[in-house]
């Protein structure tokens, strides 16, 4: 499925902003998003197995905050990173 990467993160997809992956789940796809592109599953989940707190997903632009959330081959993931500043 296709999924889309922030600029930020996109160091780890060899500057693409939108590439493709596969899983049932949320947290299958980012383990094999991990594996083309290894090191992206760490800036994305925490140590705990959670979804860090500056990122959000949506599926077919639906917030999606579970690792078990299911995913079907046609559905758009969308990776965003929080801005921050002062």
């Amino acid at each position: 499925m296709k999924v889309y990467v922030p600029s930020p993160l996109a160091s780890y997809t060899r500057e693409a902003t939108t590439v493709e992956a596969t899983g049932r789940t949320l947290g299958e796809l980012l383990e094999d998003l991990d594996r083309r592109y290894p090191g992206i599953r760490f800036r994305i989940i925490s140590e705990q197995d959670r979804i860090r707190r500056h990122i959000r997903i949506f599926v077919n632009l639906e917030e999606v905050r579970s690792l078990a959330a299911q995913l079907r081959p046609a559905d758009e993931v969308m990776i965003v990173g929080a801005l921050s500043g002062g």
